[in-house]
């Protein structure tokens, strides 16, 4: 740690942390300390970073709003770089709008919306940023990433920048070309359609109402814990098995959506996997369905 402190503490990176709890930087709430985390405010300093750590062979890894993301209690050793905040800019060019990586789903959304802009109104209540999006997809409401997107720009393992079309992303469900190769998202152009603002507004509005009366937002957590198994619902074997509310510490199966496990009172990562183990062994002996979880766990014990 003192090591890594001494080569960051007079770079020109944007803004750096040292020792920085995670759990500052996740939805889950829950995390122990990154060495050192690092905000970029621009595409250079973002880039320069990258190129840094990787000539001087230290680990780092890229984040963005930290909604699919459980640390371990132990923490992250290396550099946790933060795609999110200063680098987050939205250009609206016709029905077309360029986004930097670390823009919010939301925000971007709400600027669809005021220029009329349809087809991305399920992304509205995505907690995430663009860039985590395009990573893996993400999707709510019958609606993709991989539906709106026209181009991605990103920074390849040899360091060079590099544009892909949609079809050369290789987007699938909660997947894509960024988890296959490594890549980083730089920003995103997306294809949209002229619609009818009010039209536009009370679709957005029904799938909020849908969200808060369905979804426990109001307590932490990483999003749907599991992927949805062909042919099933995850929220509803759970249910089916007699699972909602059950708690492990400060971690419970929400009693508004089976499909969560959220932190309700100062979880712990162990907290955390150890119900979601219980979830899928009990799951899968009932309904013979393995359920795989999309949130992502990072760090160390």
């Amino acid at each position: 740690m003192k090591g890594l402190q001494e080569i960051f503490e007079n770079k020109s990176f944007g803004k750096i942390l040292f020792n920085e709890p995670m759990r500052n930087h996740t939805t889950f709430k829950i995390g122990g300390p990154a060495d050192v985390m690092i905000i970029p405010s621009n595409e250079e300093e973002l880039i320069n970073v990258i190129i840094f750590c990787r000539e001087n062979n230290i680990d780092f890894l890229i984040m963005g709003n930290g909604s699919n993301l459980l640390v371990r209690d132990g923490g992250i050793r290396g550099v946790v770089i933060k795609v999110n905040e200063g680098f987050n800019e939205l250009t609206v060019d016709g029905t077309k709008i360029y986004c930097q990586a670390g823009a919010l789903l939301s925000t971007a959304s709400k600027l669809a919306l005021k220029h009329s802009l349809k087809n991305f109104e399920f992304a509205s209540g995505i907690p995430g940023t663009i860039g985590g999006a395009i990573t893996m997809n993400a999707g709510a409401y019958g609606g993709e990433m991989k539906d709106v997107v026209k181009m991605v720009r990103v920074l390849d393992k040899n360091n060079q920048i590099r544009e892909y079309t949609n079809e050369e992303m290789n987007f699938r469900y909660r997947n894509s070309r960024v988890w296959d190769e490594g890549l980083i998202v730089l920003g995103v152009e997306l294809d949209l359609e002229v619609g009818e603002y009010s039209a536009i507004e009370e679709v957005m509005k029904d799938l909020t109402c849908r969200r808060t009366s369905k979804q426990p937002l109001e307590l932490p957590s990483g999003g749907s814990t599991f992927k949805r198994p062909e042919g099933h619902f995850a929220g509803k074997l759970i249910e089916d098995a007699g699972l909602r509310g059950l708690r492990h510490g400060g971690a419970q199966v929400s009693e508004k959506h089976c499909g969560f496990v959220v932190n309700v009172d100062n979880a712990t990562c162990k907290d955390i996997l150890h119900l979601i183990s219980v979830i899928q062994k009990v799951v899968k002996d009932n309904h013979g369905v393995e359920l795989e979880t999309e949130i992502k766990l990072l760090g160390e014990d």
